[in-house]
């Protein structure tokens, strides 16, 4: 378990890194390796998707596609931990539609003031106003107790130091019968001490990854149920064929003969409160 000083780095490392990536645009990946749009497009977002969303909101984060395995509906409050730009609350707004609700929850602040910023074109676009943003921490989420029905969140849980207290935190939140659906990456096999203490790896998510049975023991212990994990390996395999630099330098510090596939993919995440 990490001291509270372990986890106070944890939290300082990622808002230094989101914070940047906020005020660049884009993460390493969608400049050094691939459009922002070819790594959504190779998570599951359609081109239609991708083309009505606000300019900036896409910043080629995502490891999945949480609002397809959501299976929103209208008039459902919907909650995105780890939010960015308003990538997943803006395509889940539409979803839920003018009486629906989708709040978006970023530790970040250059994130929320992002994606805030692009809350005004997305009424314009959609005739929409049922989107949020609130500044606070996975850990210790700024909304009321059992008041969502759906949890979503793309490639961010990973980032956190206590984990099993995000778990806690979703099933708080949630209304009886609320379910979850996250996509994030999970570890097939530990990996090296090297990469686990790399920076970079941490921020890309891939540092903080746990096992899948032990995703699975957490969000049992949090009290949900109909638990459904689905590695999705496809993922991990674009970014080594697109030679994405985050993944190149992980794979430098893997033992020879071993690929960055081989110890972790892309996890779909369906559970039910």
């Amino acid at each position: 378990m990490k001291t509270s000083h372990d986890q106070e780095s944890v939290y300082e490392a990622v808002r230094k890194g989101y914070g940047e990536i906020a005020k660049s645009g884009s993460s390493s990946r969608s400049t050094s390796c691939c459009s922002r749009n070819d790594v959504a497009q190779a998570v599951g977002y359609s081109a239609e998707q991708l083309a009505a969303l606000p300019e900036g909101a896409n910043m080629g984060l995502s490891c999945g596609n949480p609002t397809a395995i959501a299976s929103l509906r209208a008039g459902e409050v919907v909650l995105d931990l780890g939010s960015g730009g308003g990538f997943d609350v803006f395509i889940a707004g539409r979803k839920v539609g003018p009486t629906g609700r989708v709040i978006g929850v970023d530790m970040t602040p250059e994130m929320i003031s992002k994606a805030r910023r692009n809350v005004e074109s997305y009424r314009r676009q959609g005739g929409l106003d049922n989107v949020e943003f609130r500044l606070g921490e996975i850990e210790h989420l700024p909304v009321a107790d059992a008041s969502v029905d759906v949890v979503i969140s793309n490639c961010v849980i990973n980032l956190s130091p206590n984990k099993p207290q995000v778990w806690r935190e979703i099933a708080r939140v949630l209304k009886p019968v609320g379910r979850v659906a996250v996509s994030d990456l999970a570890l097939l096999q530990p990996l090296p001490a090297a990469v686990r203490d790399m920076v970079e790896a941490l921020v890309g998510c891939v540092a903080g990854a746990v096992l899948v049975e032990e995703t699975e023991r957490m969000i049992r212990g949090a009290g949900l149920v109909g638990v459904q994990l689905k590695p999705k390996p496809g993922y991990v395999d674009a970014m080594e064929s697109w030679e994405d630099p985050l993944y190149r330098q992980i794979a430098e510090k893997l033992p020879a003969g071993t690929k960055p596939s081989e110890y972790f993919t892309s996890l779909e995440i369906i559970a039910r409160k």
